[in-house]
């Protein structure tokens, strides 16, 4: 097998065309599952590399590396959707696509995984399995790694082991830095709420004859946060945030409906945290909304479970990582003190199939002009770390097909 230094200096010689990947798809982001352009410099890639990638799902592409030599097979995923955020970080390649830019970092992970199959496909006869490279739309909507799955993603080869990476910005950390969680769940469940409040619309001058959704929809946001204070497990975790709240379009109306979106976050498996949120939100606005004489409707979807990292699986990571980039790589239980991040990710639908590790990479931190963290229209990603990531994943799959036959 290709010894660690070796293969970070193949990755580091793939630096122009890393970067060439991420600012052309950085240039034109695509969001959910609509991707054409994204999808189509993929298969490019991949084709001119010598693969043949095959769809999988509405929108997700699938490659295999090896295969030549009996093993395991390792799923490497590489996310490629970005946001509906309107782009304001001033970099020289920023989105040209108004109200959408890759303000997660996505296109850093896809060329990052684009990387390692380049490296994988010129050390094919190396390797002792199968490597499956996974290019995965409409993470931000948790709904692209369950298509994928209901697919037959994880089938044919059969997985038995799956990694992702996600870049970092704006955190106290080297750029470069892979961050290893320890085993248990890290990252919590989240799902999406909408309550819609009907009342009567009308004439701004004339309220009396009217019945004003937005009073009560602005005192149902009011009342839900007593969940929270007063019925949640103070050493528990369980959140839920409006962050979208729309009624009316002239100023002098009074509107027939308010709307609130906003998600609910958990990391309890059994979702018992949940049912006890989903029950006392659907109460407390329907009970408001009446006492406003409104009538309100509560509805939720796109269900996201928590991650849970295969604690085997991480420590095998954490010894690679560290084997490939010594002090560049660390255990991250000393910053989180063990608990699940609140933050959440589709690709914990792999994770509760089969063994799984989700690790981290710094991409820039404030010292050097990267002051924004992810999904802020402002967010700017140091993608000299392209490397890192290209040559964590590649050794990664590598050292654990080795080690596991």
């Amino acid at each position: 097998m290709i010894a660690p230094e070796k293969l970070l200096e193949a990755a580091k010689a793939l630096e122009p065309q890393l970067q060439e990947w991420r600012r052309t798809l950085h240039r034109h982001p695509e969001v959910g599952f609509d991707l054409p352009q994204t999808k189509a410099l993929v298969k490019k890639a991949l084709t001119e590399m010598g693969y043949t990638p095959q769809d999988c799902g509405k929108c997700g592409v699938i490659a295999l590396a090896g295969g030549k030599r009996p093993g395991k097979v390792i799923l490497l995923r590489g996310d490629m959707d970005a946001l509906p955020l309107q782009e304001e970080s001033g970099e020289e390649f920023s989105s040209e696509l108004p109200g959408k830019m890759h303000g997660c970092g996505h296109d850093m992970h896809t060329a990052m995984v684009l990387g390692a199959a380049k490296l994988l496909k010129e050390h094919e006869d190396e390797i002792e399995g199968t490597v499956k490279l996974e290019f995965q739309p409409a993470e931000e909507i948790f709904q692209g790694s369950l298509d994928m799955i209901n697919s037959g993603l994880l089938e044919n080869p059969k997985v038995d082991a799956a990694v992702m990476f996600h870049v970092l910005a704006g955190m106290p950390l080297p750029a470069g830095m892979v961050l290893v969680p320890g085993g248990g769940i890290t990252m919590a469940s989240c799902e999406q709420y909408h309550i819609v409040v009907h009342g009567k619309g009308g004439h701004g001058s004339m309220p009396n004859a009217c019945i004003d959704p937005i009073t009560a929809a602005a005192h149902i946001h009011i009342a839900l946060q007593e969940i929270n204070s007063r019925e949640l497990d103070p050493a528990g975790f369980g959140v839920f945030t409006t962050g979208r709240f729309e009624a009316g379009k002239a100023s002098n109306v009074i509107p027939d409906t308010a709307d609130m979106w906003g998600t609910i976050r958990t990391v309890d498996p059994e979702q018992k945290v949940s049912a006890l949120i989903h029950q006392r939100m659907t109460e407390i606005a329907q009970g408001v909304a009446t006492a406003y004489r409104c009538t309100a409707e509560v509805e939720f979807s796109d269900y996201c479970p928590c991650m849970v990292v295969d604690t085997p699986l991480a420590g095998n990571a954490l010894t690679y990582m560290t084997e490939l980039l010594g002090k560049g790589a660390m255990d991250m239980t000393p910053l989180t003190g063990g608990k699940p991040g609140g933050g959440s990710e589709d690709f914990a639908f792999v994770s509760h199939e089969v063994p799984t590790v989700s690790m981290f990479l710094a991409a820039g931190n404030a010292k050097e002009g990267y002051t924004y963290g992810q999904h802020h229209p402002k967010v700017r990603f140091d993608d000299s770390i392209l490397y890192c990531g290209t040559a964590a994943y590649t050794y990664m799959a590598l050292r654990w097909l080795a080690e596991h036959q």
